[in-house]
């Protein structure tokens, strides 16, 4: 009986030490899957890391180049003022524009609104440009 019983506990014994050894690889191999997926988490954070970076260089120059662009603009309607008032006794730009528009030549435009022919083209190419896209 007492042989019986050592047997069975030799059994016993023996499984307790097979389901240890299958829980350890277990344990094993949940260790290396979990490090595999801790490796994918890791180059995503950098991933997304790199990205952000970018993201925010990217704001900064456009936001500098916006204030630049506030800064080169903002005298701009005091100039046309200064432009559209420069010699009351000719037609200003503006009048110009709705001369083009009604289809005044570059020569009618040099005559009639005091502009240098430079100029007058100008105003006949914007205005041109203007309908087309109308």
């Amino acid at each position: 009986m007492l042989e019986a019983l050592l047997v069975a506990l030799a059994l016993v014994c023996l499984g307790l030490v097979c389901v240890s050894i299958w829980l350890v690889r277990q344990l094993r191999d949940f260790i290396k899957l979990q490090g595999e997926r801790d490796a994918v988490r890791d180059r995503r954070l950098k991933e997304l890391s790199r990205r952000l970076d970018a993201y925010l260089t990217g704001s900064v120059q456009m936001g500098e180049e916006l204030h630049e662009l506030r800064r080169v603009v903002a005298p701009l309607p005091d100039k046309l003022n200064q432009i559209e008032q420069r010699d009351p006794s000719s037609l200003s730009f503006t009048q110009a524009a709705r001369l083009a528009g009604m289809g005044a030549s570059v020569d009618d435009l040099t005559q009639s609104c005091g502009l240098s022919k430079a100029e007058a083209e100008l105003v006949s190419k914007m205005q041109q440009a203007k309908l087309q896209r109308s």
